[in-house]
């Protein structure tokens, strides 16, 4: 396992495990961590469909908080826009990588100051969920 890292825009993790088991520990962790998956988007099996091309394993999860898409969306309904919390998994080296996306830099582009607190809160659930992997 080698050490996360901060990108400009996410949370990176590389795991020593197979693309199977990283995709559902991370699904696994993201649960334990109030999050559901609303949507799963297979971008091997939709290149390979749509562009008649290989790509590795590599998934976009959408994941969602109840609770603190509500109070975003209570503070500005077009934060949806920027719904849901997208983590991705995908096969590199051997193992697996896990990125969660920097809901604090995602959610600055609202200029609403007051959605900073829960953004905060958000990157601190999926670290952990990613940590957790």
């Amino acid at each position: 396992m080698k050490a996360e890292k901060k990108h400009r825009y996410g949370y990176r993790r590389e795991v020593a495990i197979d693309f199977e088991t990283a995709v559902a520990r991370v699904c696994e962790t993201l649960k334990a961590e109030g999050f559901g998956v609303l949507a799963e988007i297979d971008l091997k099996e939709k290149f390979k469909e749509k562009l008649g091309i290989d790509f590795r394993r590599y998934v976009i999860l959408g994941a969602c908080n109840p609770p603190l898409a509500n109070e975003a969306l209570g503070s500005d309904l077009e934060v949806g826009l920027l719904l849901p919390c997208n983590v991705i998994v995908y096969e590199n080296d051997g193992g697996s990588v896990v990125s969660a996306i920097d809901a604090e830099r995602l959610l600055s582009v609202t200029g609403n100051e007051a959605m900073a607190p829960m953004a905060a809160l958000v990157n601190e659930k999926l670290r952990r969920a990613v940590d957790a992997v």
